[in-house]
């Protein structure tokens, strides 16, 4: 038969481990609104029973309950989810990092306004054709020198504002690759804490919490997939292990391993090429990986395709991709232009006895090339000295004939006029286009790509707060529940307190109760 305290044991029992549930309901009351905190459980296991099977076991009628214990205590997490948000959050922060990139890069295009490319060529198209209809008018000539120079200066405000945004996101990926390594650093803190936990049976919820926060920031600048690695000694069974956190593709090739079971991290840095300071490779822990074999997402990605790589032989990306465009337009333009006003007489060339003298409107060479090649023409495209120190150097009649020309022939200022409306090869792909068309379709595809990033960092934000929503149904604290657990946990043990009192009762009743008759 049992013990006579056998009742006191079981109640007691009791009382400690509704206990523990109480304490571990006010552990999650208290972190109700704690960042990263999952709601943590008690998980009642029985006691062994009485007797135990044995030969010289009492003969009861069966085994006999001896009560309830903690097990353990275990958050409330699920891993599946988990992954999928770290998953979202790699996609949410590449489209969200691309979208800003293309909004400064339309905010600076300003298209379609008043100070935009387009206009400004527009107003410089307008005052040749004003010209034309007066070229002995020294006002309309003074209006095309001036709406030339702006011409100029709006191919210099692009392509210098769009240069000095590429250098700011160079320095944006510094600050990210700094801040990523620095989390890196943080999850083998804690790993290491883990690892000293965990040999000693016991299980350090809190710690989990916050590694798994650390991973869920790692995972915005970087695609990554995490194992467990056990820690060794008298590991609790529910005990998750050291993490082990690797670099991964989309497809979940490995690339390198970011964080290491044995401690250590390899750091992740961005190497950029010495002479066109494109980003190069990516390297992690010293093992270089090139660009063109990471296939992945994350803010670290857009940020690089944002500035600029090495796409075999040539930089490729979203600025520099920008800027060679405006490159290739201001070069072709001014050739093309200088081509035909070459051909053409001006008043001072009349004047000086009908001698051609081949006056380039823009800078170039004798042939009207521009020099320096079209990288960064944008930036340096000028009207030519020659123009500025008179207008009269502005040729207007037809050189074909230069003996016959005259003061008030238009001929070449319509030429002039209608390079607009002619096909050129601007972007030296063999494929012609208008002045006007091939501005637009760099403009058109910017509006295109820019209307593509909004929309994915917008589903992929609402995919990422979905799979977060369905986290927080399963892991974060609601005060109504733990309220109520609160009092199921309270009632458990007043009644194993009344237990322990009932049989106190009965003890006293054997104790100073019996054998007294007769006294």
């Amino acid at each position: 038969m049992t013990s006579t305290f056998h009742g006191l044991e079981t109640a007691r029992r009791g009382m400690y481990t509704q206990q523990s549930a109480l304490h571990t309901t006010g552990q999650n009351i208290a972190n109700a609104n704690t960042p990263g905190y999952s709601r943590q459980r008690v998980n009642f296991e029985q006691t062994e029973p009485f007797p135990p099977a044995s030969m010289n076991r009492p003969q009861i009628p069966g085994q006999i309950g001896t009560g309830v214990k903690a097990g353990s205590v275990q958050r409330v997490r699920e891993e599946f989810l988990d992954v999928q948000y770290r998953g979202e959050a790699t996609k949410t922060g590449y489209w969200e990092a691309r979208q800003d990139s293309l909004k400064k890069m339309e905010e600076i295009m300003n298209e379609p306004s008043e100070s935009g490319l387009s206009n400004t060529m527009d107003m410089f198209w307008q005052s040749l054709q004003d010209l034309a209809v007066n070229p002995t008018n020294a006002g309309a000539r003074s209006v095309v020198s001036q709406r030339g120079l702006d011409v100029t200066s709006t191919f210099h405000y692009l392509s210098n504002s769009l240069t000095s945004i590429k250098e700011d996101y160079k320095s944006e990926i510094e600050v990210s690759e700094k801040a990523m390594n620095s989390i890196l650093e943080q999850i083998d803190a804690v790993n290491n804490q883990i690892g000293g936990v965990e040999p000693h049976g016991y299980v350090p919820n809190d710690l989990y919490d916050e590694r798994d926060r650390l991973i869920d920031q790692l995972s915005e600048f970087v695609n990554v997939n995490v194992t467990y690695e056990p820690s060794g000694g008298n590991q609790s069974p529910i005990a998750m292990g050291k993490a082990i956190v690797k670099l991964v593709n989309g497809d979940g090739t490995e690339l390198g391993t970011l964080v290491n079971a044995s401690g250590g991290i390899n750091q992740v840095k961005v190497n950029f090429d010495g002479t066109d300071d494109s980003v190069k490779t990516i390297s992690v822990g010293g093992s270089a990986i090139n660009y063109s074999d990471w296939n992945s997402s994350g803010k670290i990605k857009a940020l690089v395709e944002t500035y600029g790589y090495q796409d075999g032989s040539s930089v490729t990306g979203l600025y520099p991709d920008m800027l060679s465009e405006l490159d290739n337009l201001a070069y072709t333009f001014a050739q093309e232009f200088n081509a035909v006003h070459i051909s053409g007489m001006s008043p001072n060339e009349i004047n000086n006895g009908n001698t051609p003298a081949d006056i380039n409107f823009f800078e170039a060479d004798a042939s009207g090339v521009p020099t320096g090649g079209k990288a960064g023409f944008a930036s340096r495209i000028q009207v030519s000295q020659d123009i500025l120190h008179s207008i009269d150097n502005i040729a207007t009649a037809d050189g074909t004939n230069p003996a016959t020309a005259t003061l008030g022939d238009n001929s070449n200022i319509r030429l002039l006029s209608d390079v607009i409306n002619k096909e050129f090869d601007y972007s030296g792909n063999s494929e012609l286009a208008t002045f006007r068309g091939y501005y637009e379709s760099v403009i058109g595809g910017m509006a295109v790509d820019s209307a593509t990033a909004v929309r994915l960092a917008g589903n992929s934000g609402q995919l990422k707060q979905s799979v977060e929503n369905r986290r927080m149904q399963v892991s974060s604290v609601s005060v109504d529940e733990e309220m109520t657990n609160m009092i199921q946990f309270q009632h458990a043990y007043n009644a194993s307190a009344r237990m322990i009192s009932l049989t106190d009762e009965l003890l006293d009743k054997v104790i100073n109760g019996m054998g007294t008759g007769g006294r």
